[in-house]
């Protein structure tokens, strides 16, 4: 190790630049939770739990999205039963 080292042209921040279209954020997870994903990780042999979280997270989300879709288009399949039965009776 050197005696002294030079920071005057130091800059402050993180070492590796962010990757366009990711925001780093600190969130609390249950240990239970983590542990699920480091160990599926693991049993695939090498791999990102962080990524697999995130993939989830998107997985859940298009379901959701999914989900109001199909009951929109259950709704309008129901409302328009209900006329045809009112319209004939």
């Amino acid at each position: 190790m050197k005696r002294e080292y030079d920071f005057s042209k130091a800059r402050r921040g993180p070492v590796v630049p962010a990757v366009p279209g990711k925001t780093r954020v600190t969130i609390r997870l249950d240990n239970d939770v983590i542990e699920h994903f480091q160990n599926i990780v693991d049993r695939a042999g090498g791999g990102n739990y962080q990524t697999m979280i995130n993939a989830a997270l998107r997985e859940y989300i298009q379901g959701a999205r999914l989900e109001v879709v199909v009951r929109r288009a259950v709704r309008k399949e129901v409302e328009a039963v209900k006329g045809a039965l009112t319209r004939t009776a």
